[in-house]
């Protein structure tokens, strides 16, 4: 038996949750891109060292997206919106969160808040980040190679969603 249970956060709450980012990009101001992405990459493993709620579970497949793109060489996502993704991710580098990672079922509640915050902020890069990703799969497919060798850019994908798009327009 499963229970639904709706939170809603008003004007106050988010206001708690946009001043923890900004402390946690104040205190990760001099931290680098990649130290940012590790301590973030950091929350998933210890996530899954612990049985979590679906609905957490879900926010942080979100969060490992929003970490792969900053990394994508090929996506190559442009340096305004990689410091804007890097920014989300400060928080998740701040081990001083608002609830503790080790407190029991809950630890990763504010986490799960962040992410969807995080995710409503990216919404556009992360939906491109996506489909770019699914792109690639689909051309390593047609080409019956390995994912991981497909030396796919951001332009190459373009170009195809732009092809697709005039078929569909015919």
């Amino acid at each position: 038996m499963s229970l639904a249970i709706t939170i809603e956060l008003g004007d106050a709450d988010l206001q708690h949750f946009i001043s923890a980012m900004q402390r946690a990009q104040q205190e990760a101001k001099n931290l680098s891109a990649r130290e940012i992405t590790d301590a973030a990459a950091k929350l998933l493993v210890d996530g899954h060292k612990v049985a979590l709620p679906q609905f957490i579970a879900d926010r942080l497949g979100k969060l490992d997206s929003m970490i792969a793109m900053t990394r994508d060489e090929g996506f190559s996502l442009p340096e305004e919106d990689r410091q804007r993704v890097l920014a989300c991710l400060t928080y998740f580098a701040n081990p001083q969160d608002i609830i503790p990672d080790a407190v029991p079922v809950l630890g990763f509640l504010d986490d799960a808040i962040m992410i969807e915050l995080c995710v409503r902020e990216l919404q556009h890069e992360i939906e491109a980040y996506e489909d770019f990703i699914a792109y690639r799969s689909d051309e390593a497919s047609r080409r019956g190679v390995d994912v991981a060798t497909l030396k796919t850019e951001r332009v190459e994908w373009a170009e195809g969603r732009r092809v697709g798009l005039v078929d569909r327009m015919r």
